[in-house]
């Protein structure tokens, strides 16, 4: 498994040595930037899984870095600083930080702190509700479907359907299946609902499924199928 880059930015280079040499040793790929300008650039070529933010940088500090990235990024971000007051802890986190540690500071807490970082960001990524497929972005969060990057209203049942055979594409289920999971154990209607639905949602769906298709299995039930 590839480690997890951390982009680390701070002008002191003992400080960004000394974090480097730990979260090596903790199994981390580590850059350093040791200016603002220098931090967003690296940034874009990187790509990291984490930052390390110092705020009392040259050529741009380290608010703004991070009003930066938050631009375009929802990475965790750990501010670092000498900066200890609430003001500046309260600042930090309105901007975006996801954690703020005041310096001096102890290696292993910083280490446990990038860790706990990356487990809510991957816990997150994980419970997200939403599926993109071209021309096709369904949002079980807000219960939204776009086609062609346009808002289709739907029934709320015919969205939890299409969402449960996208989420599992290619995977064939009968029509019992798709009520259990989608209506219920305890649903009493017949399986021609699913029918129903599906012939529904063929009609909304037809024009922009040139990669993708809701396909019928005779004599099994459905499916979401990813042209290869």
């Amino acid at each position: 498994m590839r480690a997890d880059k951390i982009l680390v930015v701070d002008d002191d280079v003992n400080i960004c040595e000394l974090i480097r040499l730990y979260l090596e040793k903790e199994g981390f790929e580590v850059h350093c930037s040791y200016d603002g300008g220098a931090a967003i650039a690296d940034f874009e070529k990187i790509k990291p899984s984490a930052v390390i933010l110092d705020i009392m940088l040259p050529v741009m500090n380290g608010l703004d870095v991070l009003k930066e990235i938050r631009k375009t990024s929802t990475v965790p971000i750990i501010m670092l600083t000498a900066k200890g007051e609430t003001i500046d802890k309260v600042l930090g986190l309105e901007l975006g930080a996801d954690d703020y540690m005041v310096k001096p500071f102890e290696s292993k807490e910083l280490g446990a702190r990038v860790k706990a970082v990356l487990r809510r960001a991957d816990n997150k990524a994980t419970n997200s509700k939403e599926i993109d497929f071209p021309n096709l972005n369904i949002n079980l969060d807000t219960y939204e479907l776009k086609l062609g990057g346009e808002k289709v209203e739907i029934p709320p049942k015919e969205l939890e359907l299409l969402y449960f055979l996208c989420n599992h594409a290619n995977n064939v289920y009968t029509r019992d299946q798709l009520l259990d999971q989608v209506w219920g154990y305890d649903f009493f209607g017949d399986s021609r609902t699913v029918d129903v639905h599906i012939k529904r949602l063929r009609e909304k769906l037809e024009k922009y499924s040139d990669q993708w298709q809701l396909k019928t299995v005779w004599g099994v039930g459905y499916k979401f199928e990813i042209s290869k």
